[in-house]
């Protein structure tokens, strides 16, 4: 049987490992994101996988409507099909500042991206959903636990946790799953690189975990592949965090 998937922000980080991980499990792959994803398909197609790329600004409603359009167009002609099953919203963006230093912008910039972003794609796409289908929302371990400088940022993926919880409920009836993955610290180009490039964060957040290291992330994918997985089909509304036990 085949399936589609489409991964938000899937040209880097996070959606990468996402696209590339589901198309290693036999799922068809539109990789949207703002910049090019083109590196993605070809890796996937090297692979023996299938995928098409589609540019998608989740801050922008212009952009996602047109994503939309380019998106069912190309499924139904690479693959004979107008349904998604599998929506991943991965795309994010953090500004991270202490109390006196977040501007205004910080906040409608964060909220745009991590919170209306994910709501509108989802709507967007939904008339497109197959029954049954899966929608995993990126959310974050600082939803549950405190860092300095990141109140911004953890209060728009709380909200995005709230929103993965109505949605799921909402959704029910029509057998689609909503549950979100929080990942710990994780290696990737995420605000800046810094995760990844600096051995002393890393070094120091390894020795807050309960696995003695920080996130890779093929880690982070694997979770969410065995979640959109039809073994994983009894749960929705779920926050399921995946950190390697950070800060327990």
């Amino acid at each position: 049987m085949t399936r589609i998937a489409l991964v938000t922000g899937a040209n880097r980080g996070l959606g990468r490992a996402t696209a590339l991980v589901l198309a290693r499990n036999g799922i068809k792959i539109v990789a949207a994101a703002r910049g090019d994803a083109s590196d993605v398909v070809d890796e996937i197609a090297a692979s023996g996988g299938e995928a098409l790329a589609v540019r998608l600004d989740v801050a922008d409603l212009a952009s996602i409507a047109s994503a939309r359009d380019a998106a069912l167009a190309g499924i139904e002609q690479q693959w004979g099909a107008r349904m998604i099953d599998v929506l991943v919203n991965n795309a994010g963006v953090g500004l991270f500042a202490p109390l006196g230093e977040i501007t205004p912008e910080d906040v409608d910039t964060t909220f745009q991206v991590n919170v209306r972003g994910p709501l509108f794609v989802t709507q967007t796409f939904l008339p497109h959903l197959t029954e049954g289908a899966r929608i995993v929302n990126v959310s974050s371990s600082l939803s549950r636990h405190v860092s300095p400088a990141t109140s911004v940022y953890a209060a728009s993926k709380q909200a995005l946790e709230a929103l993965t919880r109505s949605l799921a409920l909402e959704l029910g009836p029509r057998g689609i799953r909503v549950n979100s993955i929080a990942p710990g610290p994780t290696a990737t180009d995420f605000n800046g690189g810094a995760m990844r490039d600096s051995d002393s964060m890393r070094e120091m957040l390894s020795g807050q975990t309960a696995l003695g290291r920080v996130g890779e992330p093929g880690d982070i994918a694997g979770a969410i592949a065995a979640l959109v997985s039809p073994e994983f089909g009894w749960a929705t509304g779920e926050r399921i965090e995946v950190s390697g036990g950070v800060l327990m």
